[in-house]
């Protein structure tokens, strides 16, 4: 297996360095432009459709993997679960591409990520059937009438929610890496051969991209990119645990906590200035960090290391919950990661600038037990 996989990734990342700037010339070449506006960070027309690259790397690293891998590396479930990836991760790159050089509509692009998803759960029956409940004895069946539309909701959100996050030279790219190198952890450790090689290649693929994407960018992942690697997170955190996971239900929540995160803020932020849910802003995590002060550079290496703060959280938590422990573990880590991302919320005001109800506790809490204790 380490053998393949080291093929794989090495692959992937070499047809990744080399297709980029073709994809780049490209963009050019068919107008595929991102022009800067006021709620962009860049000051310079930059060209798209990376996300291009990624996806070919990708795709043709696995086709030239699958005909000479031996008969018994993968069973019937796992080429299943290949050419679903693949055949919802082509409509998706597709529709990217059409939305780098034209621009969409929101709703036509919400539409065809449903029918993406769709794709994925009636086209290869490929969905979550089985959920394990924080204190719950067992894994827990999810019938017909939940397990398709949790399916579908749950491809469609993470696909968007890496689109989000899409602000910065390589910030999404490099987050996207960090959710990918702790799903290839977690299925190594149970031995998730389909998910291993997923997984190693996609890495590549988006290391090889993010020579070009880091800071100072020469191109764009684009939607292409964004969406791409946002519905193959879906894909992948979903099935590499057994269906949504057989340590927690909040293990694929930590793997993507950073652009889950960012999503639910920006969402509670629009609804409280009474904005509509999908209007962009600048009140990103990203640009909360550099109204701070932060440069480009910085504030995408402090995404980074949060992204892997979530990652680290996701391994612990999943080799823990295989012992009796595990479901009292979850509640904790719920309780300490809701504590801190709301105090880290507040601190750089990426839902409201003045409201601060958790510090503001802590600090009449801190007061009260000062004067508490002169009094005595």
């Amino acid at each position: 297996m380490a053998g393949i996989g080291i093929s794989g990734f090495a692959l992937a990342l070499a047809l990744s360095l080399a297709l980029t700037p073709l994809v780049r010339k490209l963009a050019f070449k068919v107008g595929a432009m991102d022009v800067p506006d006021q709620r962009k960070v860049h000051t310079r027309i930059m060209p798209r459709l990376g996300g291009v690259a990624i996806y070919a790397a990708f795709t043709a690293s696995i086709l030239l993997f699958l005909p000479v891998l031996p008969d018994n590396f993968l069973n019937a479930y796992d080429r299943n679960l290949i050419w679903a990836l693949l055949a919802g991760g082509t409509l998706i790159v597709l529709l990217g591409a059409l939305d780098d050089r034209f621009t969409l509509s929101a709703k036509l692009k919400l539409l065809v990520q449903i029918a993406a998803a769709c794709v994925v759960v009636f086209g290869f029956d490929i969905k979550i059937n089985l959920v394990n409940v924080p204190f719950g004895s067992a894994m827990q069946p999810v019938g017909e009438w939940l397990s398709i539309p949790l399916t579908i909701l749950w491809i469609v959100g993470v696909t968007n929610a890496i689109n989000l996050i899409d602000g910065l030279d390589g910030l999404a790219a490099g987050v996207s890496a960090i959710a990918i190198g702790t799903i290839l952890v977690m299925s190594a450790l149970m031995g998730q051969e389909a998910v291993i090689l997923l997984s190693v290649v996609l890495l590549g693929a988006v290391i090889g991209f993010l020579k070009y994407n880091f800071h100072p960018a020469k191109i764009f992942m684009g939607d292409s990119g964004s969406l791409f690697l946002g519905f193959t997170l879906a894909m992948l955190s979903m099935l590499g645990f057994k269906q949504i996971t057989v340590v927690s239900f909040v293990t694929p929540l930590l793997i993507i906590g950073v652009p889950l995160s960012d999503t639910f803020f920006a969402i509670v932020r629009r609804w409280i200035q009474k904005k509509p849910i999908f209007a962009p802003d600048k009140g990103h995590l990203h640009h909360c960090l550099q109204q701070l002060g932060f440069s480009h550079r910085k504030t995408v290496l402090i995404i980074y290391g949060i992204a892997a703060f979530f990652g680290v959280c996701a391994i612990v938590q999943s080799l823990i919950s295989k012992s009796g422990l595990g479901n009292w573990v979850t509640f904790v880590v719920i309780c300490v990661l809701v504590f801190l991302l709301q105090i880290g919320a507040e601190l750089i005001g990426i839902v409201d600038k003045t409201r601060k109800p958790l510090i503001g506790f802590l600090n009449r809490m801190f007061l009260r037990q000062q004067t508490h204790t002169r009094s005595k």
